[in-house]
């Protein structure tokens, strides 16, 4: 399901369809279609506003990772890459509480 998600919103991005405060009303429509169609799941918009909201969650964690030395993106196996256990190990110990 989150890949069928996460295809539509990239889908409507890439169109401009994001406004200041998330996604334009139509777009939460068409993933509520794309879903249901897809993984033959019922789902709402409530749904699909509160994926996208962990997803954000998600993003800002990644993203903050990555402006932080040590780590970096492998874009063969398209996943975080860490350059040792001592920086995984200050990473936690200093972001302890946003991870968890």
């Amino acid at each position: 399901m989150d890949r069928v998600l996460l295809d539509t919103f990239v889908e409507y991005y890439n169109k401009g369809d994001r406004c200041q405060n998330g996604w334009k009303s139509h777009v939460y429509t068409a993933a509520v279609k794309n879903v249901r169609e897809k993984c033959n799941v019922t789902i709402t918009k409530d749904n699909i506003s509160s994926r996208s909201k962990t997803f954000d969650k998600h993003y800002n964690i990644i993203n903050g990772m990555l402006s932080t030395s040590g780590f970096g993106w492998d874009w063969e196996k398209n996943k975080l890459k860490v350059d040792s256990d001592s920086v995984w190990d200050v990473y936690v110990e200093v972001n302890a509480v946003l991870i968890f």
